[in-house]
């Protein structure tokens, strides 16, 4: 495929996801979020500002606080200190609607969490039906146009187990945007899957970043962070230690501790 052919590929998917999912980017601000457990202090002060229609990308060790922060913009962990504001919705404000705040997020994880009994499209329309009172025929046009823009309409009809690995998280993406949300979480989305279908996710990732969506992304995936992201943050023992472009924390990071994660992880036989 030639260059200029690559770019209208890329373009037209954007501009599937810009008319399949007819949202507004929300913006996130965290400031000096603590989250312990036990004696275990997870995070320890985190200020980070996401722009609206900012792609960053979370790197670091396991353990480092990735996850838990992801967890933390939510509320599926409830901080023990700091401010997190998402869009209009102060998320850690005691009187704050969860309901409403989290209607703005979607979340996709590790591992898929599709109903079995159900098929791709019913994992895809009950939630809108439920939570936004949709109709039947609403949530399964809506739900069709986010499995096109993700390549799987044609399997509309199939449940979870005929699909492979990377076919039902592009599901869990394609399930997350029907609720057309502000911000998109993203957990290792690719961590569970066989290496020939992590391609495919990130490509449908990749899309949803051209079109302009906030995205907060937890990866051990360099060269998508490297391409895709605005900018990137590298976490170690829940602190920020390095944030900048992605070409500059990836390609020349300042940090000792960034330097060896990377030189672990770009060349794990180097040693």
């Amino acid at each position: 495929m030639s260059q200029n052919q690559t770019t209208d590929a890329a373009t037209q998917g954007a501009d599937q996801f810009q008319a399949a999912g007819a949202y507004s980017a929300a913006g996130v601000t965290i400031s000096g979020l603590h989250k312990s457990f036990g004696d275990n202090e997870v995070l320890k002060g985190i200020d980070m500002e996401v722009a609206p229609g900012e792609v960053v990308c979370l790197i670091g060790a396991s353990g480092s606080g990735k996850s838990t922060l992801l967890r933390c913009v939510n509320r599926l962990e409830n901080p023990n200190a700091g401010t997190i504001t998402v869009g209009e919705h102060e998320a850690t404000h005691p009187d704050v609607n969860l309901d409403a705040m989290r209607r703005q997020i979607g979340m996709v994880f590790q591992q898929f969490n599709l109903f079995p009994h159900l098929s791709v499209l019913e994992n895809c329309t009950i939630t809108p039906r439920r939570v936004l009172g949709q109709s039947k025929a609403e949530a399964e046009a809506e739900a069709l146009a986010q499995l096109d823009t993700v390549g799987l309409k044609h399997l509309s009809d199939r449940r979870p187990d005929q699909l492979s690995g990377g076919q039902q998280q592009r599901v869990a993406i394609a399930r997350a945007l029907t609720m057309k949300p502000q911000l998109m979480l993203f957990d290792e989305p690719t961590s569970a899957l066989d290496p020939e279908t992590v391609g495919d996710v990130l490509a449908s990732m990749r899309k949803l970043a051209e079109a302009g969506m906030t995205m907060l992304v937890v990866t051990h995936e360099m060269g998508f962070a490297r391409e895709v992201a605005d900018r990137v943050v590298f976490m170690d023992q829940g602190l920020v230690v390095e944030e900048g472009p992605a070409t500059e924390v990836i390609g020349s990071p300042q940090q000792p501790r960034t330097q060896d994660f990377l030189r672990r992880v770009l060349n794990p036989l180097a040693e």
